[in-house]
């Protein structure tokens, strides 16, 4: 799959002018949309961007990508296996002790085929995925 996920770190960064990787995240994700990459990321990553946008000036665009996303079939809702899952590797610290929400990515980029993500966290190197910025 020609897949980029979409992670918190990345989105933030694009829609907020002031956060301190906003260039090198609208530089990559001009690139990922020049490729017409499929863009996807889980309601997990969404409701963590709704939440950090609750009072921001880019509140409107959480809600413009979940339409997008959900429209054409790219919002991805974790299964119940993969709580659980994500949930144990949590709780033994892997990929360099990454939170609960980076271990649901890494396990729905898995079950996808999808290597890279839009994001510079080191959790998703430490868990073998390439970052884009």
């Amino acid at each position: 799959m020609n897949g980029v996920f979409l992670d918190t770190v990345g989105l933030l960064a694009l829609w907020d002018s002031s956060d301190q990787w906003h260039e090198p995240a609208a530089a990559a994700f001009s690139e990922i949309s020049e490729a017409n990459a499929d863009l996807l990321t889980t309601t997990f990553v969404l409701l963590e961007c709704a939440n950090a946008a609750a009072r921001r000036p880019y509140r409107d665009a959480v809600e413009r990508l979940r339409t997008v996303l959900e429209r054409a079939n790219r919002l991805i809702v974790p299964s119940d296996e993969i709580w659980e899952q994500a949930w144990i590797a949590y709780r033994r610290g892997e990929a360099d002790s990454a939170g609960v929400v980076d271990h649901v990515s890494f396990l729905v980029m898995r079950d996808l085929g999808i290597h890279r993500a839009f994001t510079n966290d080191r959790h998703f190197r430490a868990a073998g995925f390439e970052t884009l910025f």
